[in-house]
């Protein structure tokens, strides 16, 4: 029988839940936008039978929204529907520009500011945000890069069970507020303090060379992959089909670049103990961000 996949598109006004919908479109997948939460349950059961893949977008424009979501999201549950929920986030800060810039208020200010509308909207969505099963921060991403995101996490055709994003990134930019796991790898030497290391990245074969081949770093990876299958092993059970591991050095340049890949390529095709195939690719945050 022909089967598809559903995924609740929602989260805070102005991040790009209309950038997602268009990007899943793109893709194939039949959009739903503002969808009545109430006929949440109905569409997927007229489309159970279909290959088609459902996208419904539900945002915070009808003003039963967060009661009206919370009940389809159980009833879906209770009808043994599969569902996922991607939630798109932003910084407060992001946002007040974003609505500063469009002129737009937001959805919930009323009479207030733009900031006490996110205020609002954040503190009505945090239960469904953390019962998320991606959660995609756009804050430092433009509309070309979020698209790209998207179509990385949801392009069929590579037949993986599930699909690992590794990101690199710099502590002095922010611990990115997606990810699933965080690991710290600034206990390796740092090649930016090696003169001809310094203007390179963990792109490069030197830079790599030195990254890998400090002391213990090689036992890191092997208990972190080790670590990683043990962690999976309950991710799979949950359904999950996304992660986002992050990998994190001071300025996102050398050794979580080095890092984040040597992690993709050890990852990537690997068959999990449960029988799942997992597929890995690196995403580079913060290089070249550097001034």
């Amino acid at each position: 029988m022909a089967s598809n996949e559903v995924v609740v598109v929602t989260g805070m006004s102005g991040a790009g839940r209309s950038t997602v919908a268009h990007a899943i479109e793109d893709l194939g997948w039949y959009v739903v936008d503002n969808l009545p939460p109430s006929l949440l349950a109905n569409l997927c059961e007229l489309t159970a039978k279909s290959a088609t893949n459902i996208a419904v977008v539900i945002d915070v424009r009808g003003r039963q929204f967060f009661d009206d979501l919370s009940k389809a999201l159980a009833e879906l549950t209770e009808k043994s529907i599969s569902h996922r929920i991607l939630f798109v986030d932003c910084a407060d800060e992001v946002l007040v520009r974003r609505f500063e810039s469009t002129r737009r208020p937001h959805p919930l200010q009323g009479t207030g500011r733009i900031l006490d509308g996110i205020v609002k909207e954040r503190e009505r969505l945090q239960e469904v945000r953390s019962s998320a099963d991606i959660v995609i921060d756009s804050s430092a991403l433009n509309i070309h890069q979020l698209e790209k995101k998207i179509a990385d996490l949801f392009a069929q055709g590579d037949g993986a069970d599930l699909r690992v994003n590794i990101l690199s990134f710099g502590y002095k930019y922010g611990i990115p507020v997606d990810a699933d796991l965080v690991t710290d790898c600034r206990f390796i030497a740092n090649p930016f303090w090696v003169p001809e290391l310094r203007p390179q990245n963990g792109l490069d074969q030197p830079v790599k060379d030195a990254v890998l081949g400090t002391e213990n770093v090689q036992t890191f990876l092997d208990r972190y992959i080790a670590l990683f299958e043990t962690m999976a092993t309950g991710f799979i059970f949950e359904g999950r089909k996304y992660l986002t591991l992050a990998v994190g050095c001071t300025g996102g340049k050398h050794r979580s670049v080095a890092i984040a890949h040597e992690l993709a390529k050890r990852l990537d095709g690997l068959t999990h103990p449960s029988g799942k195939r997992i597929s890995a690719q690196a995403i580079d945050r913060d290089l070249g961000r550097e001034v």
